[in-house]
């Protein structure tokens, strides 16, 4: 199973899309609220150049927004 990290804050609803895709997929997810975690807020920063979120990392890769048919590609399911 890929090791899959959804960037977050709790007001996002393509967040809320992103874990309810995660759940129907029986997909494991570390979730980082990136609202809460100044150091986690600012690796993202870094890392994608982004400032938005979802942010999802799936083995690596960065998808930035809920990008359905990608995150599909990226796990196996298309």
């Amino acid at each position: 199973m890929p090791q899959v990290i959804l960037y977050t804050t709790p007001t996002c609803t393509y967040c809320k899309s992103a874990k309810a895709f995660f759940e129907e997929h029986g997909v494991d997810y570390e979730e980082i609220d990136v609202s809460q975690d100044v150091q986690k807020a600012q690796e993202l920063i870094e890392k994608t150049g982004q400032t938005g979120v979802p942010v999802i990392e799936i083995d690596g890769e960065v998808i930035i927004g809920f990008d359905k048919r990608r995150i599909a590609r990226a796990l196996g399911l298309d």
